[in-house]
């Protein structure tokens, strides 16, 4: 997957692309697998697999997870970048997530140059 850079306008510092992403699915996974040990239930070893595995994240829980994203970012993320109804993978949360982050912090970026 590649990996973007995105610096706000007027300003030298970049959007931690790669550090927020690390986050998010370190955070879910730690969901993924706490939720497996309580329901007795497997879900694959490796990262890759874990990642893809078919899980039920809940979007409440998601939107619990992103506080663990705001110091990266420097904001405070609104829930409304959860989509309703939760995920069906790490990874399509992951998908849905980052690109709504990034544009968050993006729009907060663009109004503190305004003032």
């Amino acid at each position: 997957m590649a990996v973007d850079t995105v610096v706000k306008p007027g300003s030298t510092k970049a959007f931690p692309t790669a550090d927020v992403e690390a986050k998010l699915r370190e955070l879910l996974l730690e969901d993924v697998v706490a939720d497996a040990e309580l329901k007795g239930t497997k879900i694959p070893t490796g990262k890759a697999g874990q990642f893809a595995a078919a899980v039920q994240l809940d979007s409440l829980r998601v939107v619990d997870l992103l506080c663990g994203i705001e110091s990266l970012v420097g904001i405070e993320l609104q829930d409304s970048l959860v989509k309703a109804g939760g995920y069906k993978s790490i990874n399509e949360a992951v998908g849905h997530l980052m690109p709504r982050i990034e544009s968050a912090w993006q729009k907060h970026g663009n109004k503190g140059d305004q003032k």
